[in-house]
């Protein structure tokens, strides 16, 4: 037997498939042989580990991550908490060594599990099956002794039914029902957002492991776990979260895309955006052009506050100012 999964391919999650399909295209397109794909994966990878370990209540901020991938020392911080970033590291790196596997296995999902889970399991062990009953708020997952036949049933459509879907489809379904088996004591929600990615790299969707999917998710921790919940009132019907899941990737992209513009604009100079600096230009994407009361009053800083956010895109030649001394606008450069 195979996991069979029910959704119904609607004219809205068409039109959203179609524009990550345009969006991914001109992403690829952009991202040939240049120099400095290795700082956008390094900057990924980190955006990644942090929003799926702070869905889970890691504390540690954006910057903090990236420290703890640099090598630096932090201060204040627990130990676990520490633990549980470096564990995510470690396992986007196996995910990106086994996305060329043809054939996944349960030793490979127990393996990522171990990863992951290694040091920082509040209940059961690391890479091992659950062996008791678990419940996820009002939700009770499968008991225990069903956990390997429907592992096993949902790696079987993994490995043959998922290649005749997009990989856009697939990532949403194999991310949903790991999550309903949870086959784990502990650990789950970062093992399938890592198995999320692991099915985008292995269909070539990701081919550079550029896109931080998970920083859609922590967006809106509450949105993400009721859209999951939302599948079980529905029947199992996934159809919704397929929706959910196709507008976060697209959303993904349109943020890989900035982030792919400012390094182009700024040629040798790397420049790596900060969520204030992205959101600001997000911004200017939708309004067009703002004052800089606008921009201090939109990203809730001081005027100096907006100044120290504003000086390194407009160094790097990301944005612009037009118009007069007192009447002057902030604009994206060459939109």
């Amino acid at each position: 037997m195979t996991y069979t999964p029910q959704f119904i391919i609607t004219s809205h999650l068409l039109a959203e498939v179609e524009q990550v399909a345009a969006l991914r295209e001109r992403i690829q397109s952009a991202v040939v042989d240049l120099a400095w794909i290795p700082a956008l994966q390094k900057d990924t990878r980190t955006r990644n580990v942090h929003a799926s370990t702070a869905i889970e209540g890691n504390p540690l901020t954006l910057e903090q991550v990236r420290a703890l991938e640099e090598g630096r020392e932090l201060s204040s911080s627990d130990a676990r908490h520490k633990r549980e970033v470096l564990n995510y590291f470690a396992g986007l790196r196996y995910v990106e060594k086994a996305a060329a596997k043809t054939h996944i296995r349960h030793e490979d999902i127990l393996e990522l599990h171990r990863i992951l889970a290694g040091e920082v399991m509040d209940q059961g062990k690391a890479g091992v099956y659950r062996t008791i009953t678990v419940r996820v708020g009002q939700y009770l997952p499968p008991p225990p002794d069903a956990v390997s036949g429907l592992m096993f049933e949902l790696l079987e459509w993994w490995n043959t039914e998922a290649q005749q879907l997009s990989p856009v489809l697939s990532s949403a379904i194999l991310h949903y029902r790991f999550e309903a088996i949870h086959p784990f004591a502990d650990g789950n929600g970062r093992t399938g957002r890592a198995l999320a990615l692991w099915e985008l790299y292995r269909r070539g969707f990701d081919t550079h492991h550029i896109f931080s999917v998970d920083e859609y998710y922590w967006g809106d921790r509450p949105r993400y776990y009721a859209a999951l919940s939302e599948v079980r009132q529905a029947g199992e019907d996934l159809t919704a979260w397929l929706e959910y899941c196709a507008a976060g990737l697209r959303k993904t992209l349109e943020q890989a895309w900035l982030r792919i513009q400012s390094l182009q604009v700024m040629s040798t100079a790397k420049l790596v955006l900060r969520p204030r600096q992205e959101q600001l230009l997000h911004l200017l994407r939708d309004h067009g052009s703002m004052a800089p009361g606008e921009i201090w009053q939109a990203l809730g800083v001081s005027r100096q506050g907006a100044m120290d956010i504003l000086r390194p895109l407009l160094e790097a030649g990301l944005i612009e100012k037009v118009g007069g001394k007192k009447t002057g606008r902030y604009v994206l450069r060459n939109q």
